[in-house]
């Protein structure tokens, strides 16, 4: 069994797309009919988030953590437990390619770093707030950027690393880290595709938002690193 885990925090906005993509990944015929469990786990939700969630074939668990990095390591342990094999995260504001399973598997790694795209700048980011930070990512194969709304690692691994910790930001920063401390193989790959949104109210402090909020700030992008979901090793 496959599982794909997805924390949400206040995401009514953007979670029916999220969950479209996903169950669409996990239909994916060359997955050749291998069960896939997407879990969604609702942190701390004060809006319809959960009303949105229940119209789709999925599991759902309801924590008040506040904590994205306790919200993704509770939904871990639910896939390990129902007998994953293999995880993959995303987040309840980004779009998985509807072959995004099969590519994070294909490169046969213990645990797969994959890039993210942004499909809609919106209207707040101009564009040389854009070329920012285009400037500095690397959408290729060999990137050393960390994003929990692109990540896959074995059962295996994930377990003998430790695990997610209950970190309010860069839980997933962390994760690798504790991956390459074991010895994991990792694949640093541009293949898995995922869209993010560009929104700018983040919801992990120090996550995607904040930082697309400092470049708008500062015109020296060699001083600012991507946090949570564009951590960088």
């Amino acid at each position: 069994m496959i599982g794909i885990l997805i924390p949400a925090h206040n995401e009514e906005a953007f979670l029916a797309r999220c969950l479209e993509a996903a169950l669409t990944a996990a239909r994916h015929p060359q997955l050749h009919g291998e069960i896939v469990r997407v879990i969604v786990v609702l942190d701390s939700c004060s809006d319809r988030t959960a009303e949105v969630a229940a119209r789709f074939d999925v599991s759902i668990l309801h924590i008040q953590a506040q904590n994205v990095g306790a919200a993704r390591g509770l939904g871990a342990q639910w896939l390990l437990d129902q007998g994953a094999r293999w995880i993959s995260c995303t987040d309840a504001d980004s779009l998985v390619a509807e072959d995004w399973l099969v590519a994070q598997l294909a490169l046969k790694a213990d645990a797969v770093c994959g890039t993210v795209r942004v499909d809609d700048w919106g209207s707040q980011i101009d564009e040389a707030t854009q070329a920012l930070y285009l400037a500095a990512y690397q959408s290729c194969e060999g990137h050393r950027h960390i994003h929990g709304a692109n990540l896959g690692f074995s059962a295996r691994v994930y377990q003998l690393a430790g695990g997610f910790l209950p970190l309010k930001c860069h839980e997933d920063v962390q994760l690798v880290k504790q991956l390459q401390a074991c010895g994991a193989s990792i694949a640093w790959s541009h293949r898995p595709k995922v869209s993010t949104s560009a929104r700018l109210d983040s919801r992990a402090e120090g996550g995607f938002g904040d930082y697309l909020k400092s470049l708008l700030t500062s015109p020296v992008h060699d001083q600012h690193q991507p946090g949570s979901r564009i951590g960088t090793l």
